[in-house]
């Protein structure tokens, strides 16, 4: 069977099983990886099962740990005290009426050196409880403010890996990736939070339930008088540890790659151990604050792992469907249809990693397929723009296409509550903005700074 044939069929599957007839996600996923395999004339049957196995478990190994500590630091920024000090501090240097831009900065920054799912996870909290001291209002502006913000530089801005690669791939000096990915990401950004503010008025969605505290838990945290709360700077430590010690990884890497320093930092610096430490933090934090013994503490951990343990099983099974497309060979049946229409190279670029990720549901392994065919290319051709501009291209392709194969949709889809339809109008749709408005900013910058 063709591969488009497949894909078509295996993104028929997983809209029938979980919109239409309701089955888990995480079944639905599986299934469908399950059922690429069988189509695929390129997989043996015997192989199938183990290969979706594979896949899944590839995907755990990468995030499981990452994901557990941070609900960890979640659960206790939310039970000590230390989201809401948060929360109110911002709120009190921006006002009422611009607090969400705080998290569309704390987003904008913090998804920099970390992955955008991971801060996510950490600003989550702090997003419920500022709804919860706005009386329940705004709660969707509030979480789609920080896929703003860190979505944004996610892909436009290294050292994440995607922005990375690319700029190894095509030859781009870091530096320069780094001062244009932070000038498209800020305007993308901002028309990101100000779709935001539409669509929260629009759906005008109350808090949810979602793992983690309930809201009776967290409206009886939202009202605590404020010397009951922990110091700001306390507060944020569980937070900022992490990203202190993934940046010393990076930093490290780059101006002393292959020395001691650096070898120490890509231990303290793995994202799953500086979110360990985060969540050592963060529980010394809540004994301290709550007075709770080491065998109290069990209890906030233990949430914390079981509200995980779903958003684990889920990402995975995404990540399962996404790796059968590509052994099936979509991917590469995509890049060379793309290739062969004679497009401009940053729109063929914008396109191609556009449909890879609709393909697969990852954007760095769309910026790092994009890129590897668009490389050749770029060699050859005779540019009136610095090949800057073509990253960023191809950076802002793979933003749009967020669906149910993307770890990212179900992340945000668990841990605010929403529906599969209202992720689809909302984080979905909040991506197509980023990344139009992305590409917009690239063509209009080659035009005006063609810095060649």
């Amino acid at each position: 069977m063709h591969p488009f044939l497949i894909l078509l069929i295996a993104v028929a599957a997983v809209f029938v099983l979980i919109i239409r007839l309701r089955v888990n996600a995480f079944v639905a996923l599986i299934s469908s990886a399950i059922l690429i395999g069988i189509l695929s004339p390129d997989i043996a049957v015997n192989e199938v099962v183990p290969a979706v196995g594979e896949r899944f478990g590839d995907v755990v190994g990468r995030i499981g740990i990452a994901i557990a500590m941070a609900a960890i630091v979640g659960q206790c920024l939310m039970e000590s005290g230390a989201a809401d000090r948060i929360t109110r501090r911002f709120v009190a240097w921006l006002g009422e009426a611009r607090s969400s831009l705080s998290l569309v900065a704390s987003g904008y920054v913090l998804s920099v050196p970390v992955f955008s799912d991971t801060v996510f996870y950490l600003l989550v909290p702090l997003a419920r409880a500022m709804s919860i001291r706005m009386g329940g209002r705004n709660y969707v502006l509030y979480v789609m403010a920080i896929s703003a913000g860190g979505s944004a530089t996610h892909v436009f801005v290294p050292p994440t890996p995607g922005p990375l690669v690319m700029a190894s791939t095509l030859s781009v000096d870091v530096g320069i990736v780094i001062l244009v990915g932070l000038c498209v990401a800020l305007p993308a950004s901002l028309c990101g939070w100000l779709y935001s503010i539409w669509i929260d008025r629009k759906l005008n969605i109350p808090i949810r339930e979602a793992p983690g505290l309930s809201l009776d838990e967290l409206g009886k945290i939202a009202t605590r008088p404020e010397e009951e709360l922990p110091g700001f700077w306390a507060s944020m430590s569980p937070i900022l540890l992490p990203v202190v010690l993934i940046t010393s990884n990076t930093v490290a890497n780059t101006f002393y790659e292959g020395t001691g320093l650096a070898r120490l930092t890509a231990f303290l610096g793995n994202p799953s151990f500086a979110l360990l430490a985060g969540a050592v933090v963060s529980l010394w934090l809540l004994a301290r604050q709550n007075r709770l013994s080491l065998k109290q503490l069990a209890v906030p951990v233990e949430e914390a792992v079981k509200s995980a343990g779903v958003i684990i099983l889920i990402t995975a099974g995404g990540g399962a469907f996404g790796g059968m497309l590509v052994r099936a060979g979509v991917g590469d049946v995509l890049g060379e249809s793309a290739s062969e229409l004679g497009m401009s190279l940053m729109l063929l670029g914008f396109l191609l990693a556009m449909l890879v990720k609709i393909a697969q549901g990852s954007g760095t392994v769309a910026m790092i397929t994009a890129s590897a065919i668009m490389a050749p290319l770029l060699t050859s051709a005779d540019l009136s723009y610095h090949p800057v501009y073509v990253l960023m291209s191809i950076g802002s392709g793979a933003l749009i296409g967020t669906w149910m194969n993307d770890s990212g949709f179900w992340v945000f889809r668990t841990m605010t509550g929403l529906t599969e339809i209202e992720t689809l109008q909302t984080k979905t749709a909040l991506l197509v903005v980023l990344g139009t408005t992305g590409f917009a900013v690239t063509l209009l910058g080659s035009w005006l700074f063609p810095l060649v």
